[in-house]
This record gives C-alpha cells, structure tokens and sequence, in this order.
C-alpha cells in the first residue's frame, strides 16, 4: 500500500525524534538500525527510504535534539537556565536532556556532517542564552560570548561527569551542586560588575 507524501514525512519526523531520544539514552554507537525503526514501529527496511545513511540520521537527530534545548531555555534567565540544568532531573534523563551533555564525546568520533551539526547546534544554544540585551561594541561582544563558552562547558562538563558516576553515588549530586553553586555565584559575580 503506498502512503502519501504527507505520511512519508510524518514518519521521517517521528523516526528523527525517535532516534534523538535513543541515541542521547544509549549513544549512537548502542542503537541499531532495526532496533530504532522497531522503536518507532516501522520496518527496518524503510529506513533506507528516509535516510542514505545512519551518519545523515544522527546529523538530523542532533539537530531535533537541539531544537528541543533551545526551546526549553527560551525565555529563561541564566539562574533558572543553570538550576535546571544542572538539576538530578536533568542528570537522571538524557534521553530528554542536552544532546550537547549526552552525545558530545560520541560526536567527536562521527562523520564531518555530524560535527556541523553540532557545531550549529552550539551556536543557536549560544544565540539563545544571549538573550535579547546584546552588548554593544566588537569587543564587549567577544568577551560576552567568551564568558557564554565558559559556562556552558562547565555546565555540560558537570552533567557529563555525574553521570559518569553511579546513580546513587554522593559523588553525582556533589559535582551537581558544587557546579551549579560556583556557576549562580559567577553569574552573581558578574552582574554586580
């Protein structure tokens, strides 16, 4: 039975969306292509209608997961951005978190368009958290977006490593809430200057 352009694009979408959640849980190394189409309750062999391949897959998925990022920190202030972020909530759901936290140290070793994906991925995260007031000046935009660079590795550096501890382990909520305190008294530090 063949199914309409509207469908087809339905399901590239929903097996996009899928595969964002799968690979941020398991990493893209841990999810199959049969287990992924199965996941999103479409055949295997369909895969290959929607993608040339499992690298242009996980350059469309980083791209969702972004979106996703972005749309979660729109609107929110820096303090509530870094609360949340560096929250046991966050920690606890990569599938629903920061592709940038999941997937980081597995894009290093993907193809070229994986890596851009990231790499614009990065920037619209960076453009968000600028927030509307931009400063004014080469300069003072250089040092601004420099000092967004540091906070977000250090964040997503703070995630990447309580993960990396066992889920019950001090040692996980300790990195949260050293970071997440160094971060807001920075941020405090800053806004007083």
């Amino acid at each position: 039975m063949k199914i309409t352009k509207a469908q087809s694009q339905a399901n590239r979408a929903h097996i996009v969306e899928t595969a964002s959640t799968l690979f941020r849980e398991r990493g893209y190394d841990g999810v199959g292509v049969a287990d992924l189409m199965g996941a999103a309750g479409l055949t295997h062999g369909g895969f290959y209608k929607h993608f040339q391949s499992k690298a242009d897959l996980m350059a469309e998925a980083a791209m969702c997961g972004f979106s996703e990022t972005v749309a979660k920190t729109e609107g929110a202030d820096a303090a509530a951005f870094i609360e949340q972020y560096l929250s046991r909530e966050h920690r606890d759901a990569p599938g629903s978190g920061c592709t940038m936290a999941a997937l980081s140290g597995d894009a290093s070793r993907q193809p070229e368009r994986v890596k851009e994906a990231f790499a614009a991925g990065i920037e619209r995260l960076l453009e968000t958290l600028e927030g509307e007031e931009k400063p004014k000046g080469a300069t003072a935009r250089r040092i601004a977006r420099a000092k967004r660079l540091d906070a977000f590795a250090q964040v997503v550096g703070a995630i990447v490593l309580s993960r990396a501890c066992p889920d019950d382990s001090a040692l996980a909520d300790e990195i949260l809430d050293a970071c997440r305190s160094a971060a807001l008294s920075r941020m405090s530090s800053s806004n007083k200057a």
